[in-house]
């Protein structure tokens, strides 16, 4: 079966993510400190050809790594009792990417976005993830859009 190319870019994009939050500690640079020693684009063209699915990890991949900081407070805000840092570092890569494409890339339908987070969870972190990563998003998109007053009635 044939990968969709936003989901070949999603994976790109969050094993980049994944790559720059353990270089981050390695290299102890903090988002305002640039990007740790890496050949991101370099790693996209071994993972893909196809021009539209480097363009688009690349938009995911940077777009995330800039809005980090609002996106790990937005994470902070809906984990009960946890630091970010004991989150695992894939699923926070997860959900920094996920996020990233909620708030910014309005193009795609929040639906969308969190079941492909899901499969990226299924795929690249634990048999729990998925749940976990479904659950955090779906919190963060109550807190955003909150259920009128009116659909109780």
């Amino acid at each position: 079966m044939k990968t969709r190319k936003r989901t070949l870019g999603r994976q790109i994009a969050v094993q980049l993510l994944y790559q720059y939050d353990i270089r981050r500690k390695i290299d102890k640079k903090g988002p305002e400190g640039g990007l740790p020693d890496m050949d991101v684009e370099g790693f996209i063209a071994q993972e893909a050809e196809d021009l539209e699915v480097r363009e688009f990890a690349l938009k995911l991949f940077h777009g995330a790594v800039e809005s980090l900081r609002t996106t790990d407070q937005l994470i902070s805000e809906v984990v009960d009792n946890w630091k970010i840092e004991r989150i695992a570092a894939m699923d926070r890569a997860i959900l920094r990417l996920a996020i990233f494409e909620l708030n910014e890339l309005m193009e795609v339908p929040a639906k969308v976005v969190i079941n492909e987070a899901i499969e990226l969870a299924k795929k690249f972190s634990t048999a729990q993830s998925g749940a976990f990563v479904n659950g955090i998003l779906n919190r963060l998109l109550i807190l955003r859009n909150p259920p009128s007053m009116d659909s109780h009635v």
